[in-house]
C-alpha cells in the first residue's frame, strides 16, 4: 500500500491585524491580562464580507503555487471548519467554485480544533488505497463575526482568530533516504483520532440548532447562547493530558519514541497548554514550534498555519520526523506522524 506524503503547504490570513490594546478598548480585559493567560498578542480578523472559503482559496492557491500545480490537477476537496459560510451547504463547494474546479468530491468536516486532523486521516485513507492520487485539505475559520466583544464574551472573544491553511497531499516517492542517512520512508506514517461526546458541553456554541424551533431566536440571542461557551479549568486539564497521549499513542504504533521526534506542532489553543504539552513530553524549545502569539487561535486552520510558517522558516528538513496533535470541542483529539 503506497504512503501518503505532503507535497506543498500555503496560508492566508487576513490582513487586519487586532491588537489586545485594541480588545482592551472593547471589553474589560488589557493586554498584560490576555498575555498572562493565552500568550496571545495578536490575532487577525476578516473585513466586512470576507468568508472562510475566500481565506480557503488564497491558501490552497499559494499551495498550487508551491506545488507547481493548478486546481485543475486536483481529485479531491476536503474542508475543515467549525465556522462555515452557511449553515448549508459546506463551504468546500464555495471553496471549489472560487478555486474554478468543478466536479470532483468536496467533504467538509465539522470535528473543530480536531478538524484537520481528522481530513487528513481521511486523506490519507484515500490516497493509500489509490481512490484518490491529489488531494487538497483546507482549514479556515472565520471567528471573529460569531465572537461576542464585550464582558460577557470577553474569556473566549481575546482567543480567536481568522484565518485558513491548506496542504496539497498525494503518493510518496519511491525514493528512500533522509538527511541522517537512516533510510525512512518519507510521508505520513499514521494518523490517530478520538472523541468523547461526555464532553460536548465544556465548549460549544448552543444556537443556532436544528433542536430548536425555530432554530434561533431573540430569547438565544439574549441568554448569550449563541456565544461560545467554554469550561476553561476541564478544557485546560484534558488537553494537557490528551495531546501528550496521542502523541505517544502514535509514537508506540510505529516503533519510535519521543527522542525520535525533530518537531512537534501541537493546536496553537492557548500557549499555556502548548508549553504544559512540551514538558509532558520534554522536548526542547527548538524542537516545538508555535506561533498563537500572531494569530490567536485558529481552530481548524491552526495546525496547516503553523505547519506552512513552519516550513516557510526552514525549520524541517527532508528527512525529519513531525509530529502533529490537537485537542478541542467534543472533546475530541489525534495526532500523526510524517516523515518529512
Amino acid at each position: 500500500m503506497r504512503r501518503t506524503h505532503v507535497i506543498s503547504t500555503g496560508f492566508r490570513v487576513p490582513d487586519r491585524v487586532i491588537t489586545n490594546d485594541e480588545l482592551a478598548s472593547m471589553m474589560d480585559t488589557s493586554d498584560e491580562w490576555i498575555r498572562q493567560r493565552s500568550g496571545i498578542a495578536e490575532r487577525r480578523w476578516v473585513e466586512e464580507g470576507e468568508a472562510g472559503s475566500d481565506l480557503g482559496a488564497g491558501a490552497a492557491s499559494l499551495a498550487l503555487e508551491r506545488a507547481g500545480m493548478t486546481a485543475d490537477d486536483l481529485d479531491c476537496l476536503i474542508v475543515a471548519t467549525l465556522s462555515p459560510d452557511h449553515f448549508f451547504p459546506g463551504t468546500g463547494v464555495f471553496l471549489q467554485r472560487k478555486l474554478g474546479i468543478r466536479d470532483i468530491p468536496c467533504l467538509d468536516v465539522r470535528n473543530q480544533c480536531t478538524g484537520f486532523l481528522y481530513g487528513l486521516s481521511v486523506a490519507d485513507a484515500w490516497i493509500r488505497t489509490g481512490r484518490y492520487a491529489r488531494v487538497l485539505l483546507v482549514g479556515t475559520e472565520v471567528h471573529s463575526t460569531g465572537l461576542h466583544k464585550n464582558d460577557f464574551g470577553r474569556d473566549t472573544a481575546v482567543l480567536f482568530g481568522d484565518g485558513a491553511g491548506a496542504v496539497i497531499l498525494g503518493p510518496a516517492e519511491d525514493g528512500r533516504g533522509n538527511r541522517n542517512g537512516s533510510g525512512s520512508q518519507r510521508g505520513i506514517l499514521s494518523v490517530h483520532i478520538h472523541a468523547d461526546g461526555r464532553f460536548a458541553e465544556k465548549l460549544w456554541v448552543e444556537a443556532p440548532a436544528s433542536k430548536y424551533n425555530p432554530l434561533i431566536t431573540h430569547g438565544h440571542i439574549d441568554a448569550g447562547l449563541t456565544c461560545p461557551r467554554m469550561d476553561g479549568r476541564e478544557v485546560f486539564r484534558q488537553a494537557v493530558s490528551r495531546m501528550p497521549q496521542a502523541v505517544h499513542e502514535a509514537l508506540d504504533a510505529e516503533g519510535l519514541s519521543i527522542d525520535d521526534v525533530d518537531m512537534l506542532i501541537a493546536h496553537q489553543a492557548n500557549l499555556r497548554i502548548c508549553q504544559m504539552v512540551q514538558r509532558a513530553l520534554k522536548l526542547p524549545d527548538h524542537r516545538v514550534y508555535n506561533n498563537i502569539q500572531r494569530y490567536g487561535n485558529t481552530t481548524a486552520a491552526s495546525l496547516p498555519i503553523a505547519l506552512h510558517e513552519c516550513v516557510e522558516e526552514g525549520r524541517l528538513q527532508r528527512g525529519d520526523l513531525l509530529c502533529l496533535t490537537a485537542f478541542g470541542s467534543g472533546f475530541t483529539w489525534g495526532s500523526a506522524l510524517i516523515r518529512w
